[in-house]
């Protein structure tokens, strides 16, 4: 990958490294052939980053080019988003803390080039920072009132740089664009760069390692370069042409930004951060269901005011879900009225909102995987042996049902139609619909934004061949995107 760094200084970044051209913003904006390179990451140094100033138009012209902004016009923009700011200043508080304890103000800046402060106490916090906020120069203030917190964080220009700091920046300079990260590490038989995010601890994963395997395999038949990441390469997204989500996701957590910051890069991301938004809340897609028509268990959306009427219109035993809960965490069965109250109390105290359901037995779920707006896989979750859910998390050991993949022709069509409708409601991605079958008719639990696809279930069908349509979809997502 070709790396132009555009500075109004061009003598303080002239460096003997591959690849690497340093150009003057005037040079950047007015020269025409420079629009024709592709496979290119443009690295801003402008001394401006202010609307419509030269350094704002890099950034945008970069984009236009097909380039690869650091940083993008909207990265510059996301980090006057108060919201972020407090987030990562949640999440990043042990490390604020354990970093900034002995100061003895009230207020604190920092100075951030290329990750690194000339002060070495603050390197972990001016690296973490640097992954959330991919800026090449970044000031951040915090404040104390009985803790630090992270106030604001913004990007500067080379002119907002002490002049002693300087030949630090020079030396951080030529560490940041020497990184192997910052060389090819594909070879010319690959068109494109895929991240698949997973996460190696985590016990219950979307795909198992076989699986991720075998999406490494069917990336490299497709022409890309694929790369199993995990949160800590938050800050590697830009070198990637694509994201795919192999880890749960939830709005509140890394999955999340993984996916909204891929989509800002330019990166074809699956799923994408509105998929994530629709699927991983019980609320909306009760609504959702309901406005349109889709056929789903008797459903309330509980909260204070109506709390003493779920008994009455739904009956018992009912079901009760936490909007974010997932593989049937955070789900439980009231079979009276005492269980009910008890159970919402502690639900309500946690979310605002809650979804209660009819209870409809049935021996096991459908699974209807989508991808495209068709039908990838179809899978019968058969329920946990002596429970009523196809996960039995009381058991310790985690026990689940026995499962069985079907051709989608094997599938009662109305299974087919109702998954397909209920899917296009939220996008083009890869969805999981859940369904009972009961008394005849069928009924939408949830609409999953990374179902599970594992070695010997979901790809029993179709073996190879479902590993190799996700991919496929992927290198035509890209190709439309650069057409």
């Amino acid at each position: 990958m070709k790396k132009i760094i555009v500075t109004n200084t061009p003598n303080l970044f002239q460096m003997d490294l591959n690849e690497i051209e340093v150009l003057t913003p005037k040079a950047y904006l007015t020269q025409a052939e420079l629009s024709k390179l592709q496979n290119t990451r443009v690295f801003n140094l402008c001394n401006d980053y202010r609307y419509q100033s030269k350094g704002y138009y890099v950034s945008l012209l970069a984009e236009a080019r097909g380039h690869k902004p650091i940083p993008s016009v909207k990265s510059i923009q996301d980090l006057k988003a108060p919201a972020l700011v407090r987030i990562v200043s949640e999440e990043l508080d042990d490390i604020i803390q354990k970093t900034l304890k002995n100061l003895k103000s009230e207020e604190f800046t920092l100075s951030i080039y290329f990750g690194h402060n000339v002060a070495k106490q603050y390197e972990k916090l001016c690296r973490e920072l640097h992954r959330q906020f991919q800026a090449p120069f970044l000031r951040a203030r915090f404040t104390y009132n009985k803790k630090w917190l992270l106030q604001s964080i913004k990007p500067i220009s080379l002119s907002e740089i002490p002049e002693d700091h300087l030949p630090y920046v020079q030396e951080f300079a030529k560490n940041y664009f020497s990184k192997k990260r910052y060389e090819s590490v594909r070879n010319t038989r690959y068109l494109y760069d895929l991240a698949i995010l997973h996460n190696p601890a985590e016990h219950s994963p979307p795909s198992d390692k076989r699986a991720l395997q075998k999406f490494v395999e069917a990336a490299e038949k497709n022409g890309f370069y694929a790369e199993l990441i995990t949160k800590e390469d938050y800050d590697r997204l830009a070198e990637f042409d694509a994201l795919f989500i192999r880890e749960t996701t939830t709005v509140n957590h890394h999955t999340y930004r993984f996916a909204s910051r891929a989509q800002t890069e330019g990166l074809v991301v699956m799923d994408d951060p509105n998929s994530i938004l629709k699927c991983t809340n019980k609320v909306y897609l009760a609504e959702l269901m309901e406005l349109n028509k889709i056929p789903t268990p008797k459903t309330l959306v509980v909260h204070g005011e109506n709390k003493k009427e779920v008994g009455k219109k739904l009956g018992f035993p009912c079901v009760l879900k936490l909007p974010d809960s997932s593989f049937s965490q955070g789900v439980t069965k009231a079979k009276d009225e005492k269980e009910l109250s008890q159970q919402l109390n502690n639900m309500l105290n946690q979310s605002e909102l809650v979804i209660a359901q009819e209870f409809l037995p049935t021996d096991f779920d459908w699974r209807v995987g989508v991808l495209d707006e068709q039908v990838l896989y179809t899978c019968k979750y058969y329920m946990a042996k002596g429970h009523w859910q196809i996960y039995n998390w009381e058991d310790k050991k985690e026990t689940t049902g026995r499962y069985e993949t079907l051709h989608p022709s094997k599938v009662p069509q109305q299974v087919i139609d109702v998954a397909l409708k209920a899917t296009k409601l939220i996008g083009n991605g890869l969805y999981g619909v859940d369904i009972k079958e009961s008394g005849g008719k069928v009924y939408v639990i949830e609409i999953n934004d990374n179902p599970n696809l594992d070695s010997g279930v979901e790809d029993k069908v179709l073996k190879d061949e479902l590993y190799d349509r996700i991919m496929k979809s992927f290198k035509k997502r890209i190709e439309k995107l650069l057409s």
